[in-house]
């Protein structure tokens, strides 16, 4: 079994040049994490999952303590 001397320097330029390109696919395309969170919080801003949700929670506590203090006063006096 001889394998041609031409033949084997292409299967091996061939081979590096698959294996660049398979390293160059792990790379990543944000420097940092803080640029990734950046990026993915913009998408997501976009996509509208952050969309603002008023809380009216405090607004009803605040008028439902604001009647039990009116009626704790109208009732002592």
């Amino acid at each position: 079994m001889m394998i041609a001397r031409g033949n084997m320097q292409t299967d091996i330029l061939s081979l590096e040049a698959h294996a660049a390109s398979a390293r160059s696919g792990f790379a990543c395309i944000f420097s940092s994490s803080d640029e990734y969170e950046h990026a993915l919080i913009t998408e997501r801003r976009a996509q509208g999952r952050y969309a603002s949700r008023q809380n009216h929670w405090p607004m009803i506590a605040f008028v439902g303590l604001t009647l039990v203090v009116a009626g704790t006063v109208a009732y002592c006096m």
